[in-house]
């Protein structure tokens, strides 16, 4: 396994937005999550990174465990968090989600995608980082 560094956590989400186009140009905009994530999570696979899926978040609150029922939807080689939707309009709570999940994680970069669009790369992915991206080494 490649050390987690910046440009190997960025390389990985350059194959997230590289898959997610394919898939978009296999099905373009209009079909159901639950259509697109095992169709990304294929592709993914294909181009040789594990990829988890659909796992609880866990939440602590000072040494308990809470039972909140939050999900992830997909996790490439352990460090990248991938929140997908197909809705006309993103919302900000889609950002702070994904945020959230990257936190909770403990993982350094969020990628999120939007199938219902007309391109992906220009309009149907955001990427994010956080406190964890910035401690990993350059190279």
């Amino acid at each position: 396994m490649k050390t987690l560094t910046q440009k190997h956590v960025n390389e990985i989400s350059f194959q997230v937005i590289g898959a997610a186009i394919e898939v978009h140009k296999a099905f373009g905009p209009g079909l159901l999550e639950k259509v697109y994530e095992p169709c990304l999570k294929h592709e993914l696979e294909l181009r040789g990174f594990s990829v988890t899926k659909q796992l609880h978040v866990p939440v602590e609150f000072k040494g308990i465990i809470l039972p909140a029922k939050l999900r992830f939807d997909l996790l490439v080689d352990d460090c990248v968090v991938v929140e997908i939707k197909a809705v006309k309009v993103m919302l900000p709570i889609f950002e702070a989600q994904l945020l959230t999940y990257m936190r909770l994680l403990k993982k350094p970069k969020g990628v999120l995608l939007n199938f219902c669009c007309t391109n992906i790369y220009k309009y149907g992915q955001k990427t994010f980082v956080n406190e964890y991206y910035r401690a990993l080494a350059l190279e």
